[in-house]
């Protein structure tokens, strides 16, 4: 672990975005848990809780190993090329630039094409239902799924390098996935599911409040910060989303649930019908083009700001165990 890595991986992502897909470990990821939840039962409760948990928990205990594995192979080599193979290996973890890009897209996909091609764009990176949104709850659904993809795909796995080095990060990476795969309150998922969906929630209490306070700046309390994110059925999803909501004074709400493929925060609805989930910031003020071009300078510059964190630590952490 070094800030080395970190500078190196960061500058990976910056230049190349991503991994080709056939070496990207998120692929290899997604392979194991199609597979390992396929025989995984729905029901009864018991048996699908416990098959689901032993399924997450030897992923997990895979992608821990594999980053330990790699760790001890990289402590091995020169100092000077130590970090490069760390750097490599922890690229894939984390999204940055991809995130940037893709919410980018969103915008020149509205600029350039209108509602229908945006609605085409944010649908890349969002999971609900698309087909009749405005245009300006494109932007809305697109500036959300920023401040969580942040947080998730950003904050958390920099954050967990920073306190468990490379095997911490790779967990960290499986069980978000997991979460993204297995983590819905459907009745395929609802208990087979349900451990992948609390170790998500568990290993994002940190980030997720981490990013929040980055991304709200020394204008929102933490008080208004904790009130505004406990609106939204998620643990964690609502502390960046309701920073970047109270940041820039715009309402972001999600005012629908299709029935057919979740129910959020215990309510119950009829296929079709429409429930209010959340509201956060101002009720009265929607996002504009403005906003979204705001809330991606901030996600660039809290990005850098979290690896320059990250690295620090790592730092401190390698030194302090050069000294043992």
């Amino acid at each position: 672990m070094s800030a080395a890595a970190v500078v190196v991986a960061v500058a990976l992502d910056a230049a190349f975005r991503e991994p080709p897909p056939a070496a990207h470990p998120v692929r290899w990821i997604g392979r194991y848990l199609s597979a390992a939840g396929r025989p995984v039962p729905a029901s009864p409760p018991g048996p699908a809780v416990l098959r689901g948990g032993l399924a997450w928990a030897l992923g997990a205990a895979t992608a821990y190993g594999a980053g330990w594995a790699v760790s001890r192979a990289a402590a091995r080599l020169p100092g000077s090329v130590r970090p490069v193979v760390v750097g490599v290996a922890l690229w894939p973890l984390f999204a940055h630039r991809m995130l940037l890009d893709e919410v980018a897209a969103v915008e020149r996909a509205l600029t350039d094409g209108g509602v229908e091609a945006g609605r085409a764009a944010v649908a890349r990176i969002v999971s609900r239902d698309v087909s009749g949104l405005t245009a300006d709850e494109v932007r809305q659904a697109a500036v959300e799924s920023l401040g969580e993809n942040l947080s998730d795909s950003v904050v958390a796995p920099l954050f967990w390098y920073a306190v468990g080095g490379l095997p911490a990060a790779a967990l960290y990476r499986f069980a978000n996935t997991a979460d993204a795969v297995w983590g819905y309150r459907t009745p395929r998922w609802n208990h087979a599911g349900r451990v992948a969906a609390r170790a998500d929630d568990l290993l994002n209490l940190a980030p997720a409040r981490l990013t929040g306070v980055l991304l709200a700046g020394r204008g929102v309390s933490w008080d208004r910060l904790r009130t505004e994110a406990a609106l939204t059925p998620s643990p964690n999803a609502g502390w960046p989303m309701a920073a970047l909501a109270l940041r820039l004074g715009v309402r972001l709400a999600k005012p629908r649930v299709d029935a057919d493929r979740e129910v959020l925060g215990g309510d119950e609805c009829r296929k079709g019908e429409e429930i209010s989930v959340y509201i956060l910031g101002d009720p009265g003020r929607t996002v504009t083009a403005a906003d979204a071009r705001a809330a991606l300078r901030l996600a660039r510059t809290r990005g850098w700001a979290a690896a320059a964190a990250a690295a620090v630590v790592a730092g401190m952490r390698s030194r302090r165990g050069g000294r043992r």
